[in-house]
């Protein structure tokens, strides 16, 4: 949300590279994009490792710092490293994934009465405005095809659980606090992605 959260996360990257430094003569570290969320204009970027032969790790980041007009706001981060287990060989065909996920949001009279089958009740986005943090972790399932040399696509999708504890606001901009430490869990999709992803 503040310039300090985004360099947080490139902070958090650049270490995760400089400590899985990638080798010339093999395939040890990937670079990757959601595509997913690069259609929602979500600033994301990852990075993964191989650490043995079936193992790898996974850290990706996103971000939004969006306001719009009518006082409608999307301002979020979040982190999420990821260990996986793959069938064959890191970073090529099926895998199994367990992931943590952590950040913070600050999100405000936008509409998302379509994900209230989900559990929780986000229809309170539309009339309120929400800021606090989340922490929470899955297992997912995913599958990496080889274009070429370099180029994989990944597809994964996981389900887990999220903790959440927020404060409620009146308006995006200078809204009255009308409750605080508000606090839900939830049980659901934790992650969706399809990865365009280059390897070293």
């Amino acid at each position: 949300m503040e310039r300090k959260h985004t360099n947080l996360i490139f902070l958090i990257i650049a270490l995760f590279i400089l400590i899985f430094p990638s080798k010339s003569d093999a395939q040890n570290f990937a670079a990757k994009t959601n595509l997913l969320y690069d259609l929602t204009t979500t600033v994301n970027i990852g990075a993964e490792a191989r650490l043995a032969p079936k193992w790898s790790f996974d850290l990706s980041g996103n971000m939004n710092f969006w306001s719009f007009s009518n006082g409608k706001r999307w301002k979020q981060w979040m982190i999420q490293p990821e260990a996986r287990y793959w069938f064959c060989r890191a970073m090529g065909g099926h895998f199994l994934a367990l992931h943590a996920l952590g950040g913070q949001y600050n999100v405000g009279h936008v509409n998302l009465d379509f994900l209230s089958f989900l559990g929780s009740n986000f229809k309170e986005f539309k009339d309120y405005r929400h800021q606090g943090w989340f922490a929470g972790g899955g297992i997912g399932y995913g599958y990496s095809w080889l274009l070429g040399k370099h180029w994989n696509l990944e597809a994964e999708i996981a389900v887990g659980y999220v903790y959440t504890k927020y404060d409620v606001y009146e308006c995006a901009g200078c809204g009255k606090k009308v409750d605080t430490d508000r606090h839900r869990n939830y049980i659901g999709p934790t992650k969706a992605a399809i990865n365009l992803v280059y390897v070293f």
